[in-house]
C-alpha cells in the first residue's frame, strides 16, 4: 500500500473529526465553574460504571473463554499513573490515546 498525500489529508482529516469532539469539551469546561446542582448529580454516577467501563476494554468473555487483552491492560495502567502524576484529565486522555496508538502501531 502506497502512502498518497490525499491519504494523508484523509488520515489527518480522521484524527482531528475524532479528537475535536473529545477533548473540546474539557477545553471549555476547564475555566468554567460548575453548579453545585449539576455536581450533586454527577456524585450519583457511582465509581463502578467507570470500573466496569474500564475494565471491559482488557478482559472479555468470548467463544474462547475469558481472555485478558495484554495491550489494553498495559496501557490503562500506564495511563493511570500518567492520571496520578499529572492530575489533568486532558493529559490524562491525551496520552492515554497516545499510548495505546503506540503499543497497536509497536505489537
Amino acid at each position: 500500500m502506497s502512502v498518497t498525500p490525499s491519504f494523508l489529508l484523509m488520515l489527518l482529516g480522521c484524527c482531528l473529526v475524532t479528537a475535536i469532539p473529545r477533548m473540546l469539551p474539557f477545553l471549555v469546561m476547564r475555566n468554567m465553574k460548575i453548579s453545585a446542582p449539576v455536581l450533586k448529580w454527577l456524585s450519583y454516577i457511582p465509581i463502578c460504571i467507570f470500573s466496569a467501563l474500564v475494565i471491559e476494554s482488557f478482559m472479555s468473555n468470548g467463544a474462547q473463554g475469558f481472555q485478558i487483552h495484554w495491550l489494553e491492560l498495559i496501557a490503562v495502567i500506564a495511563t493511570f499513573i500518567i492520571s496520578l502524576i499529572t492530575r489533568s484529565l486532558l493529559w490524562t486522555v491525551i496520552l492515554g490515546v497516545v499510548i495505546m496508538a503506540l503499543l497497536r502501531l509497536l505489537f
